[in-house]
């Protein structure tokens, strides 16, 4: 297994290399003047000029190309042209908010997705099994940006003064602050240091900062900004792992082991649960390994929509303001995350059926 996953790290290597590659001459391709968007219409020509020199954008694409691979290497993804801050230090800031996000949604279409495909397929053609695979065709249709609206205006408009009540945006309420963790526990870090930009990642995370300090009160307070994004995030991929869940038991449900197993004796539930729902999770663990992509992308519109400071929304300022340091590193490190799920996902076969051997 060792061998394979160090295979599979060094062919993912050329594939990162490719979505660098693209997403930089995509970036550089997109319409518009840089300083226009960022400095506004009015910027002079003579001001253009200067600011194309002072961030390179003067040099041939292949040549940028080559200063930007060198600075990669170094683990430097350059300053952010609309900011003026370095874009690892943005990356801190904002990567935390979409994977609490991403991996809160997950969760969620997982818990949710999965007893439905199992309810749904050991109740086939039964009024649950049309129930249940109406909601997941209903879900799959419905885009994240209008969910999303829709959510808003009901939990935070129409219930408003109900106990039902669920905040439109944000991540907090404002005026609370949660503090790092590693300021609690007295830890010394000297600022700017990597241990300081380590930390400060996983404080970044407030649901952990919450727990592992015991702030219940902002546990609470982030855990309501979280459910709507969340489940707008959430529905297309809990509706699809719901189908596959189904059609996956299904098949399994229909195989002699199965009968003969019931012929045995077995209770129903340990012939589903031991004998189906195990031999069915290969194709569910795919399927939600490929959901990632699905949830990083659409966070870019549930960002927008719920005012989430998350890789999303910036990702989408960037791309408006052509920011393009920002929008490599978002992209490259997304494609880094999507990789390494998808080699998880890979390696977890094996867990799953001993008979797998990785070569």
């Amino acid at each position: 297994m060792f061998q394979y996953t160090v295979r599979r790290l060094l062919l993912s290597i050329p594939v990162i290399f490719g979505i660098l590659l693209v997403t930089f001459v995509l970036a550089r391709s997109i319409p518009g003047d840089p300083c226009k968007a960022i400095l506004g219409e009015k910027a002079s020509l003579e001001v253009c000029e200067r600011f194309t020199i002072e961030h390179g954008l003067d040099k041939p694409i292949p040549v940028q190309f080559w200063i930007y691979m060198k600075e990669i290497s170094r683990g430097d993804f350059g300053e952010s042209i609309r900011f003026s801050r370095p874009v690892t230090t943005i990356l801190i800031e904002r990567l935390p908010t979409t994977i609490e996000l991403g991996f809160t949604a997950l969760v969620l279409a997982i818990l949710v997705g999965i007893p439905m495909g199992v309810v749904s397929a050991v109740k086939r053609n039964s009024m649950v099994d049309v129930i249940t695979m109406l909601g997941a065709n209903t879900g799959v249709s419905m885009p994240v940006y209008w969910l999303g609206l829709m959510l808003a205006y009901t939990f935070a408009l129409l219930l408003r003064d109900t106990p039902f009540w669920l905040p439109p945006a944000g991540r907090v309420s404002a005026g609370v602050a949660p503090p790092p963790f590693y300021e609690v526990f007295n830890m010394a870090v000297v600022d700017g240091s990597f241990a300081h930009k380590f930390l400060d990642f996983f404080a970044n995370m407030f649901v952990f900062n919450s727990i592992i300090t015991a702030n219940w009160e902002v546990l609470a307070d982030v855990i309501k900004h979280l459910i709507l994004p969340s489940v707008a995030l959430a529905t297309i991929p809990l509706a699809i792992i719901a189908r596959m869940t189904r059609s996956s038991m299904l098949e399994v449900l229909s195989q002699d082991y199965i009968r003969t197993a019931r012929a045995k004796g077995l209770r129903e539930w340990l012939v589903i649960l031991k004998h189906a729902f195990r031999n069915a999770l290969l194709p569910i663990a795919t399927i939600i390994g490929l959901q990632l992509g699905t949830l990083f992308a659409g966070a870019v519109l549930t960002e927008t929509i719920f005012s989430f400071a998350g890789v999303g929304r910036m990702l989408f300022e960037a791309i408006t303001a052509r920011d393009f340091p920002i929008v490599q590193a978002f992209t490259v490190v997304i494609a880094i995350g999507y990789v390494l799920v998808n080699l998880l996902v890979d390696l977890s076969y094996a867990f799953i059926d001993p008979r797998i051997k990785l070569d």
